[in-house]
């Protein structure tokens, strides 16, 4: 925190404008691996190094939205970059400006100041240093997370934040449950509303609860089995409750939260017994299969794809093996802890998550993938696709494709069949 420095090496008016017209080269994390011409990889290093120095100048601006623009830089440039060195030698001048944009700031810039500080923690990796990050911001995390006066989209940034830095940081198992208990507070909120009425009546105060139970379920994957048997006691009975909100969003919480439970449970116990089986898996077909006039059918497809694979989970312990390709490389997601893990991560770092699955040492310790794969720049290059080569793939597929559907809508293809 602290007041405003007096004097910034960007704070003339021309200087910042210069400074925030390179703002639009890290908004596409794509423009830190286009193809082009070779270049020296340490001038290039330097200059980026220069501009992310005037974008961390730049958070403490008088402008918000200045602020914003550097803050969300910053967070485009973390997402496609490893930058440990660089953010190691200023992670208490990062640190203290996301504490101020926090504090200080409207709605937007928390929000972005809060996505910095979880990607500030997936650069750090699980250390000393990161503990000391999370020492200074969980507390004023938690203080938005629990204001009732803070926007709804602030404290839904705040809370995903919250989890995310726990589940990296903290080997303290008191603020583990300090932090979860901080959470819980928040989407149990849901269960009091579904006593009050029939269903849950969807409310602004929706998108928090799911974000909330969603950053509560990551931190209880890597909880103690004790403490995971409490939780499934507290919970299990009250959860499905939430399969009744007029929220999509929530709805899939529920349901793959559910679903992550069971697994837990009969992780910690084979011969597992749940009462209510009949209803839950009652409840989870017509899910599954639901086919009302009033729901969107965006919405109805997301859903049944979603319930089809928790109604397998509940009833057949069953789940679909998903494959993710980063690279050479190729990684299963076989269980509902692994998915809830990889969705949570592939949320904050957008197009990245394949670029820190290769590269980053915490994100390959998370999903047991081993050190980095070392490849040489001439293997590199024989399974780089250039440029001029997507563009003709892209073109010959897009021909293929627009006549292949001309086909089926011309009548004229039909005339035959009548006659």
């Amino acid at each position: 925190g602290g007041q405003p420095r007096n004097v910034q090496p960007f704070s003339d008016e021309d200087a910042s404008i210069e400074t925030m017209s390179h703002c639009s080269g890290f908004s596409d994390p794509a423009s830190f691996t286009e193809d082009g011409p070779e270049v020296d990889e340490e001038a290039t290093q330097e200059d980026l190094e220069y501009k992310l120095k005037g974008f961390i100048d730049l958070t403490l601006d008088k402008s918000a939205k200045t602020r914003q623009a550097a803050l969300e830089s910053l967070k485009s440039a973390f997402s496609s970059k490893i930058l440990y060195e660089f953010i190691m030698e200023r992670r208490m001048t990062l640190t203290d400006s996301i504490e101020r944009c926090i504090k200080k700031g409207k709605s937007d810039e928390q929000c972005a100041a809060a996505g910095l500080a979880c990607l500030l923690c997936v650069q750090m990796g699980s250390g000393i240093e990161s503990e000391e990050i999370f020492k200074t911001l969980g507390p004023v995390l938690k203080k938005i997370v629990c204001d009732g006066t803070a926007s709804i989209q602030a404290r839904q940034a705040c809370a995903t934040c919250l989890g995310i830095c726990c589940f990296i940081v903290t080997d303290d198992i008191t603020e583990l449950y300090s932090t979860m208990e901080c959470l819980e507070n928040i989407f149990t909120k849901a269960y009091q509303r579904d006593r009050d009425a029939n269903g849950v009546p969807s409310t602004h105060n929706t998108v928090l609860h799911v974000s909330a139970l969603l950053a509560w379920t990551l931190l209880l994957t890597i909880c103690p089995m004790n403490e995971v048997k409490k939780k499934i006691e507290m919970h299990l009975h009250k959860l499905p409750s939430l399969l009744s909100c007029d929220d999509l969003n929530m709805r899939i919480a529920a349901g793959e939260t559910l679903a992550l439970l069971f697994e837990l449970a009969r992780e910690t116990d084979a011969d597992f017994f749940y009462e209510d089986m009949d209803l839950l898996t009652e409840k989870l077909r017509a899910l599954a299969t639901d086919g009302n006039k009033h729901r969107a059918k965006v919405d109805k497809r997301k859903q049944r794809s979603v319930f089809r694979d928790v109604l397998r989970a509940v009833e057949e312990r069953d789940f679909p093996t998903e494959m993710v390709k980063f690279g050479p490389e190729r990684m299963y997601i076989d269980c509902w802890v692994k998915k809830q893990t990889y969705e949570t991560f592939k949320e904050i770092l957008g197009s990245g998550m394949q670029y820190h699955l290769q590269s980053n040492d915490f994100l390959r310790n998370v999903f047991e993938l081993g050190p980095p794969v070392m490849l040489d720049a001439a293997t590199l290059k024989t399974m780089k696709i250039s440029r001029f080569e997507r563009h003709l793939y892209n073109s010959a597929a897009f021909k293929a494709r627009t006549k292949a559907r001309s086909k089926c809508r011309d009548k004229r293809a039909d005339v035959g069949e009548f006659f």
